[in-house]
């Protein structure tokens, strides 16, 4: 995908980490080759981010399929790090994932101590994105589906939502890799299931009140 972001990135130079952040969340972004991953990081990180894209070369022929995404030269090999600011104690952490089969080992060490995901989704490829939700259903990662706009005539979310087999809970919502504020709105997405599943965790595990048996003395 196109990495030009939208003219809404922010001013990289000028985004210190606050002295008053104390809790640092770490989000990562999967899905398949080529889906957009690297451009979110882009487009929504306050500082410069880290990268590590490699030019994809003659190589890779026979273990690499560059035609599922036309156009794309270079690909991810470890991960991207970016960084957002959330409020003045909290700052999201985000890491994209390498896309490509033969990266997936990586997946675990990416995956460790994360508090949820973000998985992109290509419509025109949606068969990519089945291993990532696997894995994350597999761990209990609490994530959020979004579409990765490409153009042309898009599915419906229903659709989508079917050829995922997602369950109802799942937040599965469009977005534009490309543009900050369409990225922030997926994170806030994912930061309202985490504090929901939350919630709902300490509701299950709250001491209930014991009634007494006895009448009065």
């Amino acid at each position: 995908m196109d990495s030009v972001v939208s003219e809404n990135t922010p001013a990289r130079a000028q985004a210190p980490l606050l002295g008053t952040a104390s809790q640092g969340l770490k989000i990562v972004i999967v899905g398949g080759f080529g889906v957009g991953k690297t451009t979110m990081v882009r487009s929504v990180s306050e500082i410069r981010p880290l990268d590590t894209e490699a030019t994809m070369t003659d190589a890779g022929i026979g273990i690499d399929d560059p035609t599922a995404a036309p156009g794309k030269s270079t690909t991810t090999v470890a991960f991207d790090f970016g960084r957002i600011t959330i409020d003045a104690e909290n700052v999201l952490y985000l890491f994209g994932a390498p896309g490509q089969q033969r990266f997936w080992f990586l997946w675990d060490r990416l995956f460790a101590g994360a508090l949820g995901a973000i998985v992109l989704v290509d419509r025109r490829r949606i068969a990519d994105s089945w291993y990532a939700i696997d894995r994350l259903e597999h761990q209990g990662t609490a994530f959020v589906v979004a579409c990765n706009n490409f153009g042309g005539a898009p599915q419906q979310l229903d659709s989508v939502r079917e050829a995922l087999d997602l369950d109802p809970d799942v937040p599965l919502l469009d977005c534009d890799a490309r543009s900050r504020e369409s990225c922030k709105r997926v994170l806030v997405t994912l930061v309202e299931q985490l504090y929901a599943r939350t919630r709902q965790m300490s509701s299950v595990t709250a001491p209930q009140p014991v009634r007494s048996s006895g009448g009065p003395a």
